[in-house]
């Protein structure tokens, strides 16, 4: 099979997981990486036997003429990279937060169904194997046929201190909007994955940490269509006592009409039928890259979606319906009542 050539632009943090998964990838090659500093797009290609690098975007796409297009770089910035990459018509994969407000997300949206071009969010919590097993669980109706709730309790630990979030990302001290905005988006789309379409959110929102711009503790509530009912319990700063937080960035209850699947903060998935005792639930996964290499299922998804022309999981379209429940939780937060979406 003829490999995809792919090149990406972001030298950040997060990089590296991407391009440590396109290594793995059997049927892709990135032939370039981009970065405002060519010094720092040099360290990456030497670091992942990637051929050149570049410090300026555009003439990277013209001299490469990749398949596609990895923009890994601050939501600010999206917009501008996928104009150029649709201008020339390069499929995208983009990380997510998809861009700083709802309306520019909307004109991305709408610039890409003026295209021919195909773009996919880069939304990698779906991808842990852990999501993909409880989903499994939940088609074959372990738990019944009638979810009545799902609770998802995050604490992360990372963000109570002066220097909070640390050398890994400092810029997340400045953000005006933060733990639903940069993490709670995620969470957002793994509740819309298991459960469906939500269609009332409550919330509230407070920064407990006062060294940042934004709120790092969340309280919310959801209203499914299919009539279940949600609660996340997020802060980034109080502490977890699990070896590792950043597996499975908390663990969740779902309560059916037959039981209850709890997923534990190290990966374990456990069963318990009405009636009967809790079991564990046996299933396959890695410790290694991030999070389960959510980002390595992430990307496999993307290139077999690009080869066989199917639907992406989180088509940019479809991922509008995440950034309108998070500013449904933004405008509850400040009005203090539930918001209803359309």
């Amino acid at each position: 099979m003829k490999k995809l050539r792919g090149v990406a632009v972001g030298t950040g943090y997060f990089s590296q997981f991407q391009y440590e998964a396109w290594n793995r990838m059997e049927n892709v090659i990135i032939v370039a990486v981009s970065s405002r500093r060519l010094e720092k797009a040099q360290a990456i290609c030497d670091q992942f036997n990637i051929a050149k690098a570049y410090d300026n975007f555009e003439q990277m796409l013209i001299e490469e003429q990749p398949d596609f297009v990895d923009i890994i770089t601050p939501p600010e910035t999206h917009t501008q990279f996928c104009t150029i990459a649709i201008k020339h018509g390069i499929d995208i994969i983009c990380q997510k937060p998809l861009a700083p407000t709802y309306k520019e997300s909307v004109a991305l949206v709408e610039a890409i169904k003026k295209s021919s071009v195909r773009m996919m969010v880069h939304e990698n919590f779906r991808f842990q194997p852990w999501y993909r097993e409880i989903k499994k669980l939940l088609n074959q109706r372990i738990i019944g046929d009638k979810i009545h709730s799902i609770n998802l309790r995050m604490r992360m630990g990372d963000g109570w201190q002066e220097d909070a979030y640390m050398n890994r990302q400092p810029y997340f001290r400045e953000m005006p909007q933060l733990l639903i905005y940069e993490t709670g988006v995620h969470l957002i789309d793994v509740f819309r994955y298991l459960l469906g379409n939500v269609t009332q959110v409550y919330a509230k929102l407070k920064t407990l940490n006062n060294n940042i711009k934004g709120e790092d503790f969340a309280w919310v509530q959801f209203e499914f269509e299919n009539g279940a009912l949600g609660f996340l319990d997020a802060n980034r700063f109080n502490e977890n006592t699990s070896e590792d937080p950043r597996l499975t960035f908390g663990n969740i209850c779902l309560d059916g009409n037959k039981g209850t699947i709890r997923l534990f903060d190290d990966g374990r998935i456990a069963v318990q039928k009405l009636g009967e005792e809790e079991k564990p639930h046996e299933y396959a996964y890695e410790k290694i890259n991030f999070s389960g290499d959510c980002v390595y299922n992430t990307q496999v998804h993307f290139i077999a979606c690009l080869r066989s022309g199917t639907p992406f999981e989180t088509d940019i379209e479809k991922y509008l319906n995440n950034i309108i429940v998070q500013e449904a939780i933004y405008e509850a937060n400040e009005k203090g009542v539930p918001i209803k979406l359309n």
